[in-house]
């Protein structure tokens, strides 16, 4: 990027960003609930079981990794139609179980492990804690909650509930047809659902930010020109790179921009393989399409330009790993063994020229400014 790509960022701590990741997606609960994984062991404890050998993430390696603060999961959906990943019977079932992965995090929280991020004040409390350390192996990791797929808001006003859970942003569509919109993985492309639009209003009535993150294009044209509050991809690529549903085009890209937005780009080679593949008949073993060394951090790097060029700017890109849900290190980049090596992405775009202050809003700076700008204040 050019020396003027950073201009009118602002750094909500005085210490440099870099020194700091933000992830912008990690669905934590599937893998310790679903999956059966001890994440408050090292990663080598973990690994050493046969089935968790490819297991990218535990909060031991996310400090290790500096990874200070995530955007975690709460992910239960309703098994409809043609959906390609299996889900509950009805929303109250999805409901009973989010609230298992709720507890998870909780629990997390009061053994002194991690730090549900409630507020602004909270997040920039626990960067500054973070930043200042000379040693982050004890420090509890960050946490914000999100909602991902909306079939556990069982009515528009359901929302506050979770508001008052700790939920902080919300997407409406997982792999599929949800209760409120479409969304990908189903080879179609229709939008919103007669209600969504309450459940929006209602999201921006309580500060709740919308995560366009799995919905179909249709869906997400309609999202926008409904909510009003802030917006965000947690985890998407651009399909003006790699084809196919499940990327953001351009107009959609441009869409979250001009909202300040940010896009979190994933490190799932499925999202990063050029030639695309059908999302709605998601193969079931990417060895067979391509090897593990095909698809590297380079491939990272260009989506994260991407959005830069687009933007004019480095301010509307970060990481969205989908750490984890994307298949762990058999679905991540060849250089990715872990979720510390995402530090290695910055060396990447250093050698493409980006300069310092575009690291550090890309690592970790985006997610602080508009997190920071859509929590509550304490004293809300």
């Amino acid at each position: 990027m050019s020396n003027n790509s950073s201009q009118g960022a602002e750094l909500i701590v005085s210490q440099p960003q870099a020194t700091i990741i933000i992830d912008g997606d990690y669905p934590m609960a599937y893998g310790a609930r679903a999956l059966n994984r001890d994440l408050t062991l090292p990663i080598e404890t973990v690994r050493a079981v046969p089935e968790h050998c490819g297991t990218m993430a535990t909060l031991p390696e996310m400090r290790r990794g500096g990874i200070a603060v995530a955007l975690v999961k709460i992910c239960q959906r309703v098994q409809r139609g043609d959906c390609p990943l299996p889900g509950h019977r009805s929303g109250e079932q999805a409901y009973a179980a989010a609230q298992g992965d709720l507890a998870y995090y909780q629990i997390l929280e009061s053994r002194g492990y991690a730090r549900i991020l409630r507020t602004s004040d909270d997040l920039q409390q626990h960067v500054r804690q973070w930043t200042a350390a000379s040693n982050t192996e004890d420090l509890p990791v960050g946490l914000i909650l999100g909602i991902e797929g909306g079939d556990t808001i069982l009515s528009p006003d359901h929302v506050h509930d979770w508001w008052d859970a700790g939920v902080r942003v919300v997407s409406l569509a997982h792999y599929g047809v949800s209760a409120w919109c479409h969304g990908t993985g189903t080879g179609t492309d229709g939008g919103l659902f007669e209600m969504a639009g309450d459940l929006l209003r209602e999201m921006e009535s309580s500060d709740m930010m919308l995560d366009v993150t799995h919905a179909s294009d249709r869906s997400n044209e309609e999202s926008l020109e409904l909510f009003g509050g802030r917006v965000l991809a947690s985890h998407h690529n651009c399909r003006s790179l790699v084809p196919g549903e499940r990327q953001l085009p351009d107009h959609l890209l441009r869409a979250i921009i001009q909202r300040d937005g940010v896009v979190g780009v994933s490190m799932d080679t499925w999202m990063l393989y050029r030639p695309g593949i059908d999302w709605s008949r998601i193969p079931s073993d990417r060895r067979a399409v391509f090897s593990r060394d095909a698809i590297t951090l380079s491939d990272v790097a260009d989506h994260v330009d991407h959005v830069c060029q687009l933007a004019g700017d480095s301010r509307h890109v970060a990481i969205g790993g989908d750490t984890d849900g994307q298949g762990g290190r058999e679905g991540a980049p060849a250089e990715v063994d872990t979720v510390a090596d995402y530090r290695k992405l910055a060396d990447v775009l250093s050698d493409r020229g980006y300069v310092t202050a575009d690291l550090e809003n890309i690592m970790a700076g985006n997610w602080l400014r508009i997190l920071s700008a859509a929590l509550p204040n304490d004293s809300a």
